[in-house]
């Protein structure tokens, strides 16, 4: 595809999030076997006492078992046909390990590295203006803005501070379709993701915001305290594992098939 193709991409968010939709029940049933066991991992700890021996390994075997769920998610996600998902190594209920699950990992350190190196320099900029600026210092701890400093200054701060957490969003958000990018090239995909989402920022963002509901749900109920105890941290990890995981890779799995423009012939090339 040319240069001028990807820049022409652009994703239809109504026709995405149907789209989504659509697939849940795939996705459900493609990695039930594994989300249940994700699940059933999580909670252990809350059900049962566990001593310093085992504490580590049940805590492995969980992130082990989402590490899984989610390649598994991926794979259904990124092809609607049976056959190619089976081909991309999708096992029985979604219990597969295969070289895509270590990719996935080497990818997200690396995107996360990325990230923070990207934060820690807009970091250093925010705090070297704000020395420039000679801000009073003890006003602002104090949250007296009137004797901060001049105006002026602080209007500046504040619009480079809204600037350094726009840009990692901004980053992160077309860093995101790395997990299906990963599966669909068979190979580590980072960066790379970055050019796969060119040109359909807030479409993604939109999505993710609105496939976000069930982790506002569930936040907010966390927040006032409804339910508590053992049952309000046993809903809290089986809607982010059964239902927030599946609902944000269906989505993000939904937009790659839209947008990838790569094929495995120029791989080779």
């Amino acid at each position: 595809m040319s240069h001028k193709d990807v820049q022409g991409r652009r994703l239809n968010l109504r026709d995405a999030l149907r789209a989504t939709a659509k697939a849940m029940p795939r996705l459900w049933l493609g990695a039930s076997g594994v989300l249940v066991a994700a699940v059933m991992a999580w909670t252990i700890p809350l059900f049962v006492a566990l001593d310093a021996g085992i504490a580590p390994w049940v805590s492995g075997a969980a992130a082990l078992l989402t590490l899984m769920a989610v390649g598994a998610l991926a794979r259904l996600s990124i092809s609607t046909d049976a056959r190619a998902v089976r081909a991309l190594g999708l096992g029985p209920l979604g219990f597969q390990f295969g070289w895509p699950e270590p990719r996935l990992v080497g990818a997200a350190l690396l995107c996360l590295i990325f990230l923070g190196m990207i934060v820690a320099m807009l970091g250093l900029v925010v705090l070297a203006i704000a020395g420039v600026a000679e801000l009073d210092v003890a006003a602002i701890q104090a949250r007296d803005w009137g004797g901060v400093g001049p105006a002026w200054k602080l209007v500046v701060l504040i619009v480079v501070g809204l600037g350094a957490l726009l840009i990692p969003l901004l980053l992160a958000v077309r860093l995101s379709l790395f997990v299906p990018a990963t599966l669909g090239r068979r190979q580590m995909v980072s960066l790379n993701s970055m050019g796969i989402a060119y040109g359909s920022f807030w479409q993604i963002l939109g999505g993710l915001v609105v496939t976000a509901a069930p982790l506002v749900v569930l936040l907010s109920l966390a927040a006032a305290g409804l339910p508590g105890g053992v049952l309000g941290h046993t809903v809290l990890i089986v809607g982010l594992v059964a239902i927030q995981l599946p609902l944000t890779l269906g989505f993000l799995g939904t937009a790659y098939r839209r947008l990838e423009y790569w094929s495995p012939e120029e791989g080779k090339a």
